[in-house]
C-alpha cells in the first residue's frame, strides 16, 4: 500500500506541490475556529461569531470558482500568489480592528473569504504534468483526499496551540501568513509557472456548460449535506453520553474512517468506469450513515462513526477523475472550484438542516439526515447515468497542452480516454 504513494512523493516536485498546498489552505481550514475563537477573546456573542464565520464560508463559495477560472485564463501564479497575499491582509485588517466597527468586520472576514486562492484546484489541475501515467494520476487524487482529512485534523490543533502560546489574534496572523508561505511555495515551483490551460471556447457558463459535471455538482451537493448534518446531529447524542469529549471522539472517528478508506481506496488500480464506481461507493456511503440511527452506547458510537465516514474520501477520489473527464477543455481549475464550493455549500445546508430536525425530533432524527442526503445523492447518479456517462473531451491529449506554451506535441494518457 504505501509503495504506491511513495512513488508518486518522490515523483519531481510531487511532494512540494502536496506540502505547499496543504500549508497555503491552512488559512481556509482553520477559519471557522479561529473566528470563533477570536470573536469570543473580544467579548462578542457565540452567534456574532457563527454569522462572520458564514460570512467568510459564502463569501469563500463565490470566490472558488471565480479565481479558478482566473487561474485557466491568466494561469497559477498570477492569480494564486495576489489573493492569498490579498486574502491575508483582509483578515489582518479584521484582527487589528476587532469586531467594532462591525460594517468593517463583516467586510474584512468577507474579503478574506473571497480571495482565498483556489490552491486545491489549482494541485488537481497539475498534477496530470507532473505524473505521466494515469493510474499514478489516480492515486495522486486519492491522496490528495487523505491529505485534506490530516489537514482538516491537524488545522484546529494549529489554532490552540498558537492561541495557548499567543494569543487569538495571533492565531489568525500566523495562520494566514504561513498560509502565504504555501502559496508562494507552489507558484514558484517549475510545474505551476508552466502550466498553461488548454485552449477553450469563450462561454459566460464557463466549467458548468458541461452536462456531466453538472450532474456531479448536483450529487455531490447532497453528499455534502450528509456530512454537514453529521455533525450537529452527533452534538445533543454527546451531551446525553458524556459531553464535549464524546463529541471530539465522534468527530475525530469521522475523520479516521475518512483516512482510512481514503487511504486504501488509493492504494490499488481500479478498472471500470469511475462514473460507475461512484455510483457503487456512494450507495455504500449512504448505507453506512443508516447504523448511526441505533446510537448505542458512546464507545459502539465512536466505532459506527468511524465505519461511516470510511466511504467519503474514496467518493471525494472517484469525483476527482470525474471532474477531470467532464470538464471542457481549458475549465480544469474551475471545474475542481466548483466541486469545492458545491462541497461546500451542502455542508453548510446540512448543518442547517440538521438544527431544526434536532430541536424537533432529537437525534434519531437528526441521525436520518444523513442517510437521506446519501440515498438522495444515489438517486442523482442512477437517474442521470447517460448524461454522467458521456465524458464532454475524449481521446489522446498532449501532455502539453496544459503544462507547455509552446504547444509541442507529446503523447501521453488522457483520463477522458480511459480509467
Amino acid at each position: 500500500m504505501a509503495a504506491g504513494y511513495l512513488e508518486i512523493l518522490r515523483a519531481r516536485h510531487a511532494a512540494r506541490l502536496l506540502t505547499g498546498t496543504l500549508v497555503g489552505r491552512l488559512p481556509n481550514a482553520t477559519a471557522a475556529i479561529a473566528l470563533v475563537l477570536f470573536v469570543r477573546a473580544e467579548g462578542g456573542t457565540y452567534g456574532l461569531a457563527g454569522a462572520l464565520a458564514a460570512v467568510y464560508g459564502v463569501a469563500n463559495a463565490v470566490g472558488q470558482p471565480v479565481l479558478g477560472r482566473l487561474v485557466d485564463l491568466h494561469g497559477q501564479p498570477r492569480v494564486q500568489l495576489p489573493a492569498a497575499v490579498l486574502s491575508a491582509l483582509a483578515m489582518a485588517v479584521f484582527a487589528f480592528s476587532g469586531t467594532d466597527p462591525l460594517l468593517l468586520a463583516c467586510a474584512a472576514v468577507a474579503a478574506a473569504g473571497l480571495f482565498t486562492p483556489p490552491l486545491e484546484g489549482g494541485l488537481r489541475a497539475l498534477w496530470p504534468s507532473v505524473l505521466r501515467r494515469e493510474e499514478q494520476v489516480h492515486t495522486a487524487y486519492a491522496m490528495d483526499a487523505v491529505a485534506q482529512e490530516v489537514m482538516f485534523t491537524v488545522g484546529p490543533l494549529l489554532v490552540t496551540l498558537c492561541v495557548s502560546l499567543w494569543s487569538e489574534r495571533a492565531a489568525l496572523l500566523v495562520l494566514n501568513a504561513v498560509g502565504v508561505l504555501g502559496a508562494l511555495s507552489v507558484v514558484l515551483s517549475p510545474p505551476s509557472r508552466a502550466w498553461r490551460s488548454a485552449p477553450r471556447d469563450a462561454h459566460w457558463l464557463g466549467a458548468l456548460r458541461s452536462p456531466g459535471l453538472l450532474v456531479l455538482l448536483g450529487a455531490f451537493l447532497f453528499v455534502g449535506i450528509a456530512l454537514g448534518s453529521i455533525t450537529v446531529a452527533s452534538v445533543p447524542y454527546a451531551d446525553e453520553h458524556g459531553g464535549d469529549a464524546v463529541y471530539g471522539w465522534l468527530m475525530a472517528a469521522l475523520g479516521l474512517g475518512a483516512l482510512i478508506g481514503g487511504t486504501v481506496y488509493g492504494a490499488r488500480a481500479w478498472s471500470g468506469a469511475p462514473e460507475r464506481r461512484l455510483r457503487v461507493l456512494v450507495a455504500l456511503l449512504a448505507v453506512c450513515y443508516l447504523p448511526l440511527m441505533l446510537m448505542p452506547g458512546a464507545a459502539a458510537m465512536v466505532l459506527l462513526s468511524l465505519v461511516s465516514g470510511v466511504f467519503l474520501a474514496p467518493c471525494i477520489a472517484c469525483a476527482f477523475i470525474i471532474v477531470d473527464r467532464h470538464a471542457p477543455s481549458g475549465t480544469v481549475t474551475e471545474a475542481f472550484s466548483w466541486l469545492v464550493t458545491t462541497f461546500t455549500v451542502g455542508a453548510s445546508v446540512g448543518t442547517g438542516l440538521a438544527g431544526p430536525v434536532v430541536q424537533a425530533g432529537g437525534p434519531l432524527w437528526g441521525y436520518a439526515v444523513p442517510g437521506a442526503a446519501g440515498a438522495v445523492s444515489l438517486l442523482v447518479l442512477l437517474a442521470t447515468g447517460r448524461v454522467l456517462a458521456a465524458p464532454a473531451r475524449s481521446g489522446v491529449v498532449a501532455a502539453s497542452s496544459e503544462n507547455d506554451p509552446n504547444r509541442a506535441a507529446e503523447p501521453r494518457f488522457s483520463s477522458g480516454d480511459r480509467a
